[in-house]
C-alpha cells in the first residue's frame, strides 16, 4: 500500500502545480457528485453504504476491474466532505472481487481517520473486519 501524507519539496514538475482544465462543462459535475453522494446514503440499493461515516457526508463510487488470472480486483474512489471536500482518495485492492466488500470500508475508515482523528464506536467492527483481512493471500486471518 502507499500512502501520501504530504508532498515537501518543491521539486515536482510544474504541470503539477498548474490547473488543468477537463474541457467537460461544469454542468455535468453536479449530477456526477449527487450519484456518487447517493451510491454511499442514498435510500435505494447505495452500493457503499458501507462507506457511511457517522456526520461526514462521504461521496463515493464503487468498482470491480475483471481479472483473466485470478479473482477481480476491488475499486473504490471517494473524496469527502461532499460540499467542502477535505480528503480524495481511491483505493484498489487486487484479487479482492467487488468495490464494496473490501475497497470501499479501507477508504472510509481512511477519510474517518483522517477527518475525525478517531473511528467512530459504532464502526469498530468495521475497522477489526479489515483488520482480520490477510489482503496478500486474500482471506481471513
Amino acid at each position: 500500500p502507499h500512502i501520501i501524507k504530504s508532498i515537501e519539496n518543491d521539486s515536482l514538475p510544474a504541470r503539477f502545480n498548474e490547473i488543468h482544465y477537463t474541457g467537460i462543462d461544469s454542468i455535468h459535475f453536479e449530477p456526477v457528485i449527487e450519484g456518487m453522494a447517493q451510491a454511499v446514503s442514498g435510500e435505494y440499493g447505495a452500493t457503499a453504504r458501507i462507506a457511511r461515516i457517522p456526520g461526514i457526508e462521504v461521496c463515493g463510487k464503487t468498482g470491480t476491474a475483471q481479472n483473466p488470472h485470478g479473482k477481480d480486483h476491488a475499486i473504490f474512489v471517494a473524496f469527502a466532505p461532499k460540499d467542502n471536500p477535505k480528503i480524495a482518495i481511491a483505493v484498489y485492492v487486487e484479487n479482492a472481487g467487488f468495490g464494496s466488500t473490501t475497497a470501499a470500508p479501507i477508504a472510509s475508515l481512511m477519510i474517518e481517520k483522517y477527518l475525525s482523528e478517531s473511528i467512530h464506536p459504532s464502526r469498530t467492527w468495521l475497522e477489526q473486519r479489515i483488520l482480520d483481512l490477510d489482503l496478500i493471500n486474500n482471506e481471513k486471518q
